[in-house]
């Protein structure tokens, strides 16, 4: 990271913004095109799960190259300035590269299911076998994560 100063060391600090994000970023390549689309996310505390429809860009992206960015982040407030460039935020982001993958056994989607309704509402639930197999449910493995304040 170039500003050193910035750079959050603390896995679970790192793991707080993940915890208190609401909406994270997918960054896929498409050939030579960046694709970066918002999606919502659960995590376990070792892999990022992700869902969606069974078809559409994203799907088709991630089935030629599983190779991803995952990008969170917090504003926790703008820094007013007398001049444009004396401006600034204060925030807190975390960056995550890994590998996706589609998961295709039931209980495995169920459960990834689980962990992404404890992100949003800290409850369980049950899935019904029609509802499981209706949505695309992704595995992403955690190859690094770095993290960012300011």
């Amino acid at each position: 990271m170039r500003r050193g100063e910035k750079e959050m060391k603390d896995r679970a600090e790192i793991e707080a913004v993940i915890r208190a994000s609401k909406v994270c970023r997918l960054g896929l390549a498409d050939g030579s095109t960046p694709y970066v689309v918002p999606v919502f996310f659960g995590y376990d505390g070792q892999d990022l799960y992700l869902h969606g429809a069974k078809e559409g860009r994203k799907m088709d992206i991630l089935l030629r190259n599983p190779e991803v960015c995952v990008e969170f982040d917090i504003l926790d407030g703008i820094k007013e300035g007398d001049k444009g460039c004396g401006w600034g935020a204060a925030y807190r982001s975390v960056i995550v590269s890994g590998t996706a993958e589609v998961l295709a056994e039931p209980a495995a989607k169920a459960k990834a299911l689980a962990v992404i309704m404890a992100q949003y509402s800290g409850r369980k639930f049950e899935y019904a076998p029609a509802e499981v197999d209706r949505v695309a449910v992704i595995r992403v493995r955690v190859r690094e994560m770095t993290g960012k304040e300011a």
